[in-house]
């Protein structure tokens, strides 16, 4: 028989509580801190062409978009084309090289993690190449049941001392924050106008340094009142076209079409340029979190000249590299 004096029932009940305490502590985005903290004053690491998923040449990563969100990654992009059958895609570029399926299943595969893990906010952004109407976009949400999660700001553009907390956005349920390069409404109010709350830098980008931070888009834009995006990945040559000077020079029907669809859906440009494509070999030293190179490096190149850390980098190949504990060490842990 033990007995127990009232000093050691009393600590034993203190311990309990405070490891009670502890352990219902909420996290959000996977940190307590970051609870309090504005949307607007988070860095994010994000999965760019977030959908294009594999192993040739033209995709831009190796997990899937439910494995991306597994890792860490918060921040989604994704282009979007209407495809030859008219339904709205994720396509890189051309939809008859590179078709990942409809946007509905992509939005379907987001809403079925953000079930599963109630305290995580996600945003989404999608490059509408076609500028298709905002209405198929619309219907998109709406049919995969994504539209429910999706926050609406109370006026647009929010200035960025208005934007909720993540708290915030969990309690009331509004977990997704949608973006859209061109073709926004405020007809569809929960898909918010890219370029009228961020700016982001240059991309196709292959200088390995990343030393820059120049404003691209949206043209002559002021950092002020702004987040802004910074692409933080890496490509690289195949070819300066491959096309023989005797056809280039004739480069004209269906040779000509064929071979500028294959360049710009790899990235680039028309017939008989250099065709970019994403630089796998060199995403581990990419996506470090130091270095020459390094997330870290490009973001502390951009801070120095805006004063605040980048909002999101996004990322070829996340599950190589750092980039995880890059999105930690940015936010302050």
């Amino acid at each position: 028989m033990f007995a127990f004096s009232t000093s050691s029932l009393l600590l034993v009940s203190l311990l309990v509580s405070y490891l009670s305490i502890s352990l219902a502590e909420p996290l959000c985005n996977g940190h307590a801190e970051l609870c309090s903290r504005k949307y607007s004053n988070i860095t994010f690491i994000g999965a760019h062409d977030s959908a294009f998923v594999g192993d040739s040449p033209a995709d831009n990563q190796g997990i899937s978009v439910t494995a991306q969100l597994d890792s860490g990654i918060r921040f989604l992009q994704s282009q979007v084309h209407i495809n030859s059958f008219k339904v709205l895609s994720l396509c890189h570029t051309s939809c008859f090289l590179n078709d990942a399926g409809p946007v509905t299943s992509f939005l379907t595969t987001i809403k079925t993690w953000l079930e599963k893990n109630p305290n995580e906010v996600v945003t989404l952004l999608l490059t509408n190449g076609d500028r298709t109407d905002i209405k198929e976009y619309d219907t998109a949400f709406k049919s995969s049941g994504l539209d429910k999660y999706t926050y609406t700001p109370p006026s647009s553009p929010l200035p960025l001392d208005l934007w909720p907390t993540l708290d915030e956005l969990i309690t009331t349920k509004k977990r997704l924050i949608a973006f859209l390069d061109y073709g926004a409404s405020p007809s569809v109010p929960y898909i918010l106008d890219q370029f009228a709350y961020f700016f982001e830098t240059p991309f196709n980008t292959v200088d390995s340094t990343f030393n820059q931070c120049a404003i691209d888009r949206p043209p002559n834009a002021k950092p002020e009142g702004r987040m802004y995006l910074v692409n933080h990945y890496l490509d690289k040559k195949i070819t300066d076209g491959g096309v023989p000077d005797d056809v280039a020079k004739e480069g004209k029907g269906i040779l000509d079409d064929i071979t500028a669809g294959f360049g710009r859906a790899f990235g680039k440009r028309g017939f008989g340029d250099d065709i970019l494509v994403p630089d796998r070999e060199a995403a581990t030293k990419t996506n470090a979190v130091a270095g020459e190179g390094s997330i870290q490096g490009q973001a502390d190149l951009c801070k120095g000249l805006y004063g605040r850390n980048p909002n999101v980098m996004l990322l070829d190949f996340v599950d190589k590299g750092e980039g995880v504990k890059a999105q930690d060490v940015l936010n302050g842990f």
